[in-house]
């Protein structure tokens, strides 16, 4: 008879735990109510379905209704971290998807909202515990609120989020991920690095992750284009310096189509552009090649000769959004990588507003700098062991025409984790592509935009298709159900940008290091028409 009572007891239990389960459920106006540890939840409300015009979207998208709750986390007595978590009210797939930031943050990144929402994720973001993002005058003075914007806002969002979406649905999701670029692909190394059980799965675009030296970098281009009166290089002369790269370089991966696929593999040199005559838009002088080629090689400390970071890589100068706004700006000091740089060093590490980005020295400053702040804000750290150990997989990518963060920033980290693994395994290198892909994209821009194939599901950008083979979050959700590790991810370039004028061309996007080799016969704007291959790079600081 033991079994039998015993068998009924545990249906007892079974049942009773499926009536309180079911029980847990709340309306979306009652989560006002709901007590979390140090948070407050400001709002709770049903948003019906509407219109909505993501900035990098060509047309508006169709938001889904959802509930929307508001909450504001003060995990110390100087924090205030707002959040929000947006929950489908139908059609929830089921799991969690939390989004990044760019730049300082100091907002609800609502367009990535929007874009997991549409998915069918139940998703959150916060501001990172403060309000605009301009500058860092908020963390002068307020080594809490550095501390929230370095790792403490997205970890309590995610615990917070989680929490709220129990009480909505009456149960947990069943997977956890976050995806972000810029800053956000920061956040998510930061957050795989530091606390590898918030999310299972992590997609990281472009990542900041070297914050300290990455800025000094952005300090470095700034000096570099005012060293002399006539250093600066105004964007007119832009394409006629894209124009010689890649008549050097389009076709050293064997195609012509105005694409580099490696840059490592382009030998440019900026003195076939100096001027023989007259100055003009078509040529540049001896202060600009100097300049030209400070920025292509990046900083270095000026006492050890230590590549503090690396340059940007050619063969995108004139595309649209990228060293017109970036590195060169319209005039000197007004790039957003002067705007960056200067308000780091300005605001968080020498805490004052007077400060002239002239004077930064690249070796006792940045020791400075790295002293106080990179245990913040640095995600640099190879030892993904413990993301690893939970079964956690991390999707990487970077556009090869990035001209805010370093393309070979991405690669460089993604040697030193290999290596990392490498050492502990004995010289096996294949631990780390058991968990951790890398995709370089070429021609792309900071996060998306720029020339060639570069929608993918990346960076807010809804992709025309959201199947594994064509979607990164797709393919990280395949990785972690299924197990299916992306060997390669087809992305689509549009006419003029624009998905409603068509699709221009798709092509192959290799798992690092492998890139993109034509077969020799087809269309060289079909994906289908070329290889994923091994190549040994050429170029690497």
């Amino acid at each position: 008879m033991i079994k039998p009572i015993a068998t009924f007891c545990a249906a007892l239990l079974l049942s009773a735990a499926m009536v309180q389960h079911a029980a847990a459920q709340q309306p979306c106006e009652s989560l006002k109510a709901l007590q979390l540890p140090h948070v407050t939840i400001t709002a709770a409300a049903v948003v019906p379905e509407a219109s909505f015009k993501p900035p990098r979207a060509m047309e508006p998208v169709i938001v889904p209704a959802h509930c929307e709750v508001k909450g504001v986390s003060k995990p110390t007595s100087d924090s205030e971290i707002k959040f929000e978590v947006w929950m489908p009210v139908a059609g929830w797939n089921g799991k969690y998807e939390q989004v990044g930031n760019g730049g300082w943050a100091g907002a609800i990144p609502t367009p990535s909202l929007a874009d997991a929402l549409r998915r069918g994720f139940a998703t959150a973001g916060t501001d990172d515990g403060h309000t605009g993002g301009s500058n860092a005058i908020w963390a002068m003075g307020h080594p809490e609120k550095l501390i929230d914007f370095g790792y403490r806002a997205v970890h309590e969002t995610s615990v917070s989020a989680r929490q709220v979406i129990r009480a909505f649905y009456g149960t947990d999701s069943s997977r956890a991920y976050f995806a972000g670029c810029s800053d956000g692909g920061r956040e998510a190394l930061m957050e795989a690095e530091r606390y590898p059980d918030d999310f299972i799965g992590i997609v990281a675009g472009a990542p900041a992750n070297f914050w300290t030296h990455l800025l000094a970098g952005a300090v470095w281009n700034a000096q570099a284009l005012v060293e002399t009166p006539d250093s600066f290089i105004p964007p007119a002369k832009l394409p006629a310096i894209q124009k010689a790269v890649l008549a050097a370089c389009d076709a050293v991966d064997g195609v012509k189509d105005q694409l580099i696929e490696d840059p490592r593999q382009c030998k440019f040199d900026p003195g076939v552009l100096k001027c023989k005559g007259a100055d003009s838009a078509d040529c540049l002088t001896e202060p600009q090649i100097i300049a030209l080629r400070k920025i292509y090689d990046g900083p270095k400390n000026p006492r050890t000769g230590e590549q503090i970071m690396p340059g940007f890589m050619p063969g995108t100068e004139a595309a649209m959004g990228a060293w017109s706004v970036w590195i060169t700006g319209g005039s000197p000091e007004h790039s957003l990588q002067f705007m960056f740089g200067h308000t780091y060093y300005a605001d968080t590490v020498f805490e004052n507003l007077k400060w002239d980005y002239r004077s930064l020295n690249f070796d006792s400053d940045l020791k400075t700098a790295d002293a106080k702040t990179a245990p913040i804000l640095n995600a640099m750290s190879p030892d993904l062991r413990a993301f690893k150990a939970r079964g956690g997989k991390l999707i990487q990518y970077h556009g090869w025409g990035d001209a805010a963060i370093p393309p070979l920033s991405s690669t460089n980290y993604y040697d030193q984790v290999e290596h990392f693994f490498s050492a502990l395994g004995g010289g096996k290198k294949g631990n780390v592509r058991d968990f951790y892909r890398l995709f370089m994209v070429p021609g792309m821009g900071h996060c998306a935009g720029g020339p060639g194939a570069n929608s993918f599901g990346n960076a807010g950008v809804m992709p025309d298709r959201t199947d594994p083979d064509h979607d990164v979050v797709a393919a990280l959700d395949r990785w972690v159900e299924e197990g299916v590790a992306p060997d390669k991810i087809i992305a689509t370039g549009f006419v003029d940008g624009s998905p409603a004028k068509g699709v221009a061309m798709t092509r192959p996007l290799c798992a690092y290091p492998q890139v993109a080799r034509y077969k020799g016969s087809g269309s060289t704007d079909d994906a289908a028409n070329f290889d994923c291959v091994a190549q040994t790079p050429a170029r690497k600081h």
